[in-house]
């Protein structure tokens, strides 16, 4: 789950959920120079697809740092969605300008760590997730499917992963709808501050460490998971 050179400049870091678990999305449509007509008219966009669900389907996520690939992540956007991101874009840059010739002091302490707090929190969901799932459904296949084609532990892991990673895309969307309703807003720094050295620093640590606290967290069902020792007693009672 990196942030686009091109979408830094215009959120936060901390605003990035994606990562670990694919939490990157877009979308491909054709080009607008592929509408336009045959007499050099405007360019006919077609309709923008709707999925259902709260997260759009995964695929490769490109550098917006291209014409084509801008072009792309604008198509997957909404009427409503990209006239908040160019009003958004206008005042980014608007205060970008002005302050170019200011000195901007780097964000405080007191930034630094809601910027750490602010990354962290959705990354605690996705470590939490992917691991209970990978061990929930890495021991059901062992015990089912590995059983019947003699697979070894490893390859049950594997494949357990593998569950993990497919539900992981689905459930990434839910994850950020519920970062979202703890009601923590988006850290107030102006645009020099947000490319700071400091704030991309205060926003990776917490993904790090959010989502190191979140797959401790999902270690969980190793509780109810009877031990060998646990095994034997029951074994030859029987």
């Amino acid at each position: 789950m990196l942030l686009s050179p091109c979408l830094r400049r215009v959120l936060p870091p901390s605003r990035s959920l994606a990562s670990s678990l694919g939490s990157g999305r877009r979308f491909l449509l054709p080009s607008p120079l592929s509408g336009r007509s045959a007499a050099g008219g405007a360019p006919s966009f077609p309709p923008a697809p709707r999925r259902d669900g709260t997260h759009s389907a995964k695929e490769p996520v490109e550098p917006l740092n291209t014409a084509q690939a801008a072009r792309d992540f604008i198509y997957t956007l909404h009427a409503g969605e990209r006239k908040s991101l160019l009003q958004e874009l206008q005042s980014f840059e608007s205060m970008a300008r002005a302050q170019e010739e200011m000195e901007i002091m780097p964000p405080s302490s007191a930034q630094r760590r809601y910027v750490f707090l602010h990354s962290a929190i959705p990354f605690v969901g996705f470590g939490f997730l992917d691991n209970a799932i990978m061990i929930v459904a890495g021991t059901q296949i062992e015990l089912s499917i590995g059983v019947i084609f003699g697979i070894s532990t490893m390859a049950a892991a594997a494949l357990g992963n593998l569950v993990s990673d497919v539900a992981g895309l689905g459930l990434a969307g839910y994850v950020e709808a519920l970062a979202s309703r703890l009601g923590l807003p988006s850290p107030d720094l102006n645009p020099k501050q947000a490319d700071m050295w400091q704030t991309r620093l205060s926003s990776q640590l917490g993904k790090v460490i959010g989502v190191t606290i979140g797959c401790i967290l999902g270690m969980f069902p190793l509780l109810f998971f009877k031990t060998e020792e646990e095994e034997k007693p029951e074994e030859s009672k029987n």
